[in-house]
C-alpha cells in the first residue's frame, strides 16, 4: 500500500484521537488528590516550574473549595496554565521533584490538578484579572505563540494596548499547529486564545508577516516598543541523496495538517520512518500509528540514554506501536518512479563527546535498510534567516540574541521564545514572554 488517506473509519479515528490525559470527571477526586500535598516549605515543584507557578497555593485552594481563586493563582503566573497542564514534561518539572517520590509513592497529580481549576475557569469564562486604566503607549507583539500571548497578556492588564501581528490564518502557534491533537484539541486551543485575549486592549491581525506585508522598521516607527515572538522556520533539511522523493515530509506540516484538517483525510504511508526523536518526532511517530499506518520507525543516531524526548512520551510511542532503532544514521533515500520505497541508514557507534557534552556519532561503515513509503523529517526547525540575517538585530544563524531583559541590539525591540532559546518548552516561552513584558514596562515609563 501507498501513502494514502481514508486508512481507518471515522469511529476509529475519533478513539485514536480522543484525549490522552482526560480530567478528573468529579470534583470530590480533585479535592482528594489535592488533599495529598503536603504544602512543602520552598515546595521544589514552584521551583522547578519554570514559571513560578505557586503550587502549593494553588492546590490548597482546591482543597477547600476555592476553585476560581486557584485559577487565578495559576494564571497570575503562567497565563497558559492550560495548555502547559497538558503539554509540560511534568515528570522532569515539578511532578519530577514531588517529595512523594522520596518516600518511593507517586507523585501528587500537579499537571492534572492544574487542568482541573484552569479548565473551569476557561468554561465559566471567570473574569480573573483587573486591567489597569489604559496608557499612552502601544506596544507591537509579533507572533501570536506562548511567548507572544504571555507577553500580549501581561502588558494589556497593565493597561498597555498591544497588536499582535499573525502570519497564519489562526492564532497560537505551536499550540495551533504544532502539537499532537490528541494532547491539545484545536478547540481547546481556540478557547484558551479566546479567554487571554478577553482581558481587553489587545488587538490581533492574521495573514500578516514579517518580511512580506510589513517590515520591523514600519514596527518600530508605528508603536512604542516591539516584541519579538516568531519562533522557528522550516524543518533542517537532512542533506542526503533521495530527499527531494514523493513520500518525504517534513514532521511539522504533517501535524500541522492533522490539526488543521478532517483525520481521514490526511495522507500516511503504510510503512512510514521516523527521523528523530524530539517531542515532535514522537508526536509525528504515534499521529502516523493512529492514523493508520502499519508499521511505524523511530530513527534516532544516538541511544536511549540521550534521546531528548521524556520517558513518558518513548511510552507512548512504544505503546502505540512504534519501533526504535537506535544508533542509526540516515544515509540515503531510495525510490521508484519518484516515490519513497526505503530508507539506508549508517550505523553509528558512540565516541568521546562533542561540543554538547553529549557523546559523539560516529560511522561504524555498516548500512541497512528499513522499508518505506513514507519518511517524515523531525530533525528539528531552523531560525528566520532570510529577513534576520538581512537586519541589524545581532543574531547567530538566525537565533536572535538579546540582553538578560530580553532587550536586542535596537532599541525598543525585545524577543523572546523559540527565536532566542532555539527550541524549548510551551512553559519556556511563557516566562519568556512575562519577562520581557516587564522589561517592556520599564522601557516604556523611561520613553
Amino acid at each position: 500500500m501507498s501513502v494514502q488517506s481514508h486508512r481507518l473509519s471515522k469511529e476509529e479515528l475519533s478513539r485514536n484521537f480522543s484525549d490522552i490525559n482526560p480530567p478528573f470527571r468529579y470534583a470530590d477526586a480533585a479535592i482528594m488528590e489535592a488533599s495529598r500535598c503536603l504544602n512543602c516549605y520552598d515546595a521544589p515543584c514552584a521551583r522547578f516550574c519554570p514559571t513560578h507557578i505557586d503550587i502549593p497555593k494553588f492546590i490548597r485552594q482546591i482543597v477547600t473549595g476555592n476553585i476560581k481563586g486557584s485559577a487565578r493563582t495559576v494564571f497570575t503566573s503562567n497565563i497558559l496554565g492550560l495548555a502547559c497542564s497538558k503539554v509540560c514534561p511534568v515528570e522532569r518539572l515539578c511532578e519530577g521533584v514531588c517529595v512523594h517520590q522520596l518516600q518511593k509513592e507517586r507523585p501528587v497529580p500537579i499537571a492534572r490538578l492544574q487542568r482541573f481549576s484552569t479548565e473551569k475557569a476557561l468554561k465559566e469564562k471567570w473574569n480573573l484579572f483587573n486591567p489597569n486604566s489604559f496608557i499612552d503607549k502601544k506596544v507591537a507583539v509579533v507572533g501570536s505563540g506562548p511567548a507572544g500571548l504571555a507577553c500580549a497578556h501581561s502588558l494589556a492588564v497593565q493597561g498597555v494596548r498591544v497588536t499582535i501581528f499573525e502570519k497564519e490564518k489562526r492564532p497560537g502557534g505551536l499550540l495551533t499547529y504544532g502539537i499532537a491533537a490528541y494532547k491539545v484539541t484545536p478547540e481547546s486551543c481556540r478557547d484558551e486564545v479566546d479567554y487571554i485575549l478577553s482581558v481587553g486592549g489587545i488587538g490581533l491581525q492574521l495573514g500578516k508577516e514579517l518580511g512580506r506585508d510589513f517590515f520591523l522598521e514600519d514596527l518600530t516607527a508605528g508603536f512604542d516598543a516591539v516584541f519579538l515572538s516568531i519562533g522557528l522556520g522550516k524543518t533542517r533539511p537532512l542533506g542526503i541523496p533521495g530527499e527531494h522523493l514523493d513520500g518525504v515530509i517534513d514532521a511539522i506540516g504533517f501535524i500541522s495538517r492533522i490539526r488543521t484538517g478532517e483525520f481521514s483525510k490526511v495522507p500516511v504511508g503504510n510503512k512510514v520512518v521516523v527521523i528523530g526523536m524530539g517531542m515532535t518526532a514522537i508526536d509525528a511517530a504515534t499521529q502516523a500509528r493512529r492514523l493508520g499506518a502499519d508499521e511505524v520507525t523511530l530513527v534516532y543516531r544516538r541511544s536511549v540514554q540521550e534521546k531528548p524526548c521524556s520517558d513518558r512520551e518513548l511510552n507512548l510511542a512504544r505503546l502505540d506501536g512504534c519501533r526504535v532503532q537506535w544508533l542509526a544514521s540516515p544515509r540515503e533515500i531510495l525510490g521508484k518512479d519518484g516515490k519513497v520505497t526505503s530508507l539506508i541508514c549508517d550505523r553509528i557507534k558512540l565516541e568521546d563527546q562533542d561540543d554538547d557534552n553529549r557523546p559523539k556519532p560516529v560511522i561504524t561503515g555498516e548500512t541497512f535498510s528499513i522499508e518505506a513509503d513514507m519518511v517524515i523529517k523531525a530533525t528539528g526547525q531552523v531560525p528566520y534567516t532570510d529577513w534576520i540575517g538581512k537586519s541589524s538585530l545581532q543574531n547567530i544563524h538566525g537565533r536572535i540574541l538579546t540582553g538578560p531583559g530580553f532587550e536586542t541590539s535596537i532599541p525598543g525591540v525585545f524577543a523572546g521564545g523559540d527565536v532566542v532559546n532555539g527550541g524549548k518548552e510551551v512553559v519556556h516561552a511563557v516566562q519568556h514572554g512575562k519577562e520581557a513584558a516587564m522589561t517592556i514596562l520599564t522601557y516604556l515609563k523611561k520613553n
